[in-house]
């Protein structure tokens, strides 16, 4: 994989089901997709770096977005591909419908969003590089942009150059792009999770944490 170019090839784009991705989601999952170490440490990322009264962005969202409860947010927008999901998740102010992988274009103002948050999402994309541009135009100018995401994925639906890359590749391969579109106060955090109780003994693995926090 080769990082340092800004614009995917065909192939690194190519997933090995090209079915239309509002079909494979129309279905909801109402089904936690991370282990509980994961989404606890996830929400404490977000109880850092999330001031109150921000306006925050849950792309690529589900059915929780995984924000601290006792938190107050000025409005939190969501996005996604299940409706079900999306009326599900109360955290969510108001939401809207968009394939990301056919229409890139974000239906939102310059500078309306504080803090945007991507979980096991990036690894979607299949023109990260479009949406990491539109990210910086919609995250207002001292805003945050928090992606997060571990070992698992639905790989049918992942771009080759998500699917056949090592983790550490894939956090380089983020903030390559990130890098490429104008993002460059990055913040890394890589995480192995430790197993307890009878996950140990049944020597389960938790899974990792990976959250790359990029500042506009």
């Amino acid at each position: 994989m080769d990082t340092n170019k800004s614009i995917l090839t065909d192939l690194q784009r190519s997933k090995e089901d090209n079915s239309d991705d509002s079909l494979f989601y129309a279905s909801p999952r109402i089904a936690h997709h991370l282990d509980e170490g994961f989404r606890a440490r996830l929400t404490d990322v977000y109880r850092q770096y999330i001031p109150e009264d921000s306006v925050v962005l849950d792309l690529m969202s589900s059915w929780v977005s995984h924000l601290p409860e006792d938190n107050k947010y000025k409005r939190v927008i969501g996005h996604g591909l299940n409706k079900f999901e999306l009326d599900k998740n109360q955290a969510l102010d108001s939401y809207w419908l968009q394939d990301l992988n056919v229409d890139q274009q974000l239906p939102l103002d310059d500078s309306s969003i504080d803090v945007c948050l991507m979980v096991a999402a990036w690894q979607y994309l299949q023109y990260p590089e479009i949406i990491a541009s539109e990210l910086k135009r919609i995250i207002s100018s001292k805003g945050i942009l928090i992606i997060s995401f571990s070992n698992r994925a639905f790989w049918s639906k992942t771009p080759s150059i998500w699917r056949d890359s090592s983790e550490i590749d894939r956090i380089n391969y983020i903030r390559a792009i990130l890098k490429s579109e104008g993002w460059n106060q990055l913040e890394v955090i890589d995480e192995k999770q430790s197993s307890q109780g009878i996950r140990k003994f049944l020597g389960i693995n938790d899974d990792p944490f990976y959250s790359i926090i990029a500042k506009n």
